[in-house]
C-alpha cells in the first residue's frame, strides 16, 4: 500500500513548495492531495465541519495542516482528526506559544515552519520514519526554553518544601494489559524493544513504515506510555520480549 498525503495550505506557492518537500522526503509517496481551505480538506476526508474524520478503506497517512485559513483555523481540523489514523503535521509561519501549544494540544504530531530551508524541512519530515516528531529547530528550542530552568523545575514554579513524612516505598507497577495488543502490535513491540528503527521494522515485517507508525501509536495508547523506552521497559518487566 503506497502512502497518501494531504496538504492543507491556502497559498498556492507555499502548497507547491510543500509538495516538493514531501516528494523529496519519502520514496514511497503514491499521491498528494491538495486543499486550499477547510471545506476542501473535509471533502477529501469525507466528513463535515465539527464532525469526526473516520478512517476509510484508503486513508491518508500524512496530513499537513496550515493554521491560518480563509474559512477558519487549522486547529479545527486537527481536532476533527483526533481518531483518524494519520500523522498530523502543522506547517505554518507562526512560532509563538499562542499558536504552538494549542496545536500540540489539538493533536499535532509535529510542527514545522514554512520559512525553514528546503533541506531542513526534508530532514525534519524524514524523522517520522525514525519515530521522532518533526520539529523545526526554532520550535524545538522554544519547547526546551519553556520547560527548562536552571534547577530543572518548570518555569514560574517555586520549589516545593521538603516533605516531612518519610518517603514510602514505590507502589508496584500496574500489570501490563498486553492481551489487548494484536499479534502485529506485539511483533512491533518486540522489534522496538530490540532497538530497531521504524524503517527497519517495516522491512522485517514486509509492511509500509506508516503502518508501523500506526501500530506504535496504538501500542502507546494501549500501554499508556509515550515513548519507545517506556514501552520497552514495561514489556521487559512483563516478560513479553
Amino acid at each position: 500500500m503506497a502512502v497518501k498525503v494531504l496538504i492543507l495550505e491556502d497559498n498556492p506557492v507555499a502548497r507547491g513548495f510543500l509538495c516538493r518537500v514531501v516528494r523529496e522526503s519519502f520514496s514511497d509517496i503514491s499521491s498528494i492531495a491538495e486543499a486550499g481551505d477547510l471545506e476542501a480538506a473535509r471533502r477529501l476526508l469525507g466528513h463535515k465541519a465539527r464532525g469526526r474524520a473516520a478512517a476509510c478503506d484508503d486513508p491518508y497517512q500524512l496530513i499537513m495542516v496550515d493554521l491560518e485559513l480563509p474559512d477558519g483555523s487549522g486547529l479545527e481540523l486537527l481536532t476533527e482528526l483526533a481518531n483518524y489514523p494519520a500523522t498530523r503535521i502543522v506547517t505554518t509561519l507562526y512560532s509563538d506559544d499562542e499558536h504552538l501549544f494549542p496545536a500540540l494540544q489539538c493533536g499535532a504530531d509535529g510542527y514545522l515552519l514554512k520559512e525553514d530551508r528546503f533541506e531542513v524541512l526534508v530532514e525534519e519530515l524524514q524523522k517520522i520514519v525514525r519515530g521522532q516528531p518533526p520539529l523545526s529547530p526554532a520550535i524545538a528550542r522554544r519547547l526546551l526554553t519553556h520547560f527548562r530552568t536552571g534547577d530543572g523545575l518548570l518555569a514560574g514554579h517555586a520549589p516545593a518544601a521538603p516533605a516531612a513524612a518519610p518517603v514510602s516505598a514505590p507502589a508496584p507497577a500496574a500489570p501490563l494489559d498486553h492481551e489487548r495488543l494484536t499479534p502485529r502490535e506485539s511483533e512491533v513491540l518486540t522489534y522496538l524493544s530490540k532497538g530497531f528503527t521504524i524503517k527497519e521494522i517495516a522491512a522485517l515485517m514486509g509492511i509500509k513504515w506508516f503502518t508501523v507508525n500506526d501500530h506504535i501509536k496504538s501500542i502507546y495508547k494501549k500501554l499508556n506510555v509515550s515513548s519507545r523506552a517506556e514501552a520497552a521497559v514495561l514489556a521487559s518487566k512483563q516478560g513479553l520480549v
